[in-house]
């Protein structure tokens, strides 16, 4: 009798086992789920953009003065067109043109750049850069003003741009276009200098 309740309790012992071994096969382990990071926005490829350029045109001899006239000095307004290729975020190749749409009633400008542009991205947004070299500046005396220069120079800026989208920009920046580069203005001067100042807003393909 004692090896029969024994018998019994040896089986409902292995049973049990058996069922507890066939849960655990059944058992799901917990997966964590994965969050999905958004990749940050490429800014590589081709960028197009237009601005409104303020440039003072002057005799090498005198400073700038972006607030008024003078005898030796001529404040034109332009629109420059913008193309470059960003090679990756430190470093793009870019190209300018400008041309004249208001004067001092003297002189006006066409202008042409080709830039290497170092940048440095302070921020996923925002970003600060610098323009160095060669371009020309062809300025024309309008209203019987005698004023011929047409030469080429090194030139050379710095510049701050915001990302306002994933394809849109906005920029700003102060480019030296030329120094003591010949020429004759409209006072007699035989040394010209020319500064840009442009706000603008660019395109990122």
């Amino acid at each position: 009798m004692k090896k029969t309740v024994l018998s019994l309790f040896a089986v409902a012992a292995m049973g049990s086992l058996a069922m507890a071994g066939g849960d655990m096969k059944n058992v799901v382990p917990a997966v964590e789920p994965v969050v999905a990071v958004p990749a940050a926005a490429e800014h590589n490829g081709f960028y197009a953009g237009v601005g409104l350029t303020a440039i003072s045109a002057r005799d090498a001899s005198f400073s700038v003065d972006w607030g008024g006239a003078s005898g030796h000095q001529d404040r034109l307004g332009n629109v420059s067109l913008i193309a470059g290729y960003n090679f990756n975020e430190y470093v793009a190749l870019e190209g300018r043109y400008t041309t004249s749409f208001a004067h001092e009633d003297s002189m006006e400008m066409d202008g042409w750049s080709l830039f290497v542009k170092p940048q440095y991205p302070v921020t996923e947004a925002f970003s600060v850069y610098a323009l160095a070299g060669f371009g020309g500046v062809i300025l024309d005396g309008i209203n019987g003003v005698v004023t011929d220069v047409d030469d080429t120079d090194f030139q050379w800026g710095l510049g701050l741009e915001y990302m306002v989208t994933d394809d849109i920009s906005l920029y700003a920046d102060y480019v030296w276009a030329a120094d003591n580069m010949d020429g004759l203005l409209f006072n007699g001067a035989k040394s010209i200098d020319v500064d840009a100042f442009t706000i603008g807003v660019n395109y990122l393909f």
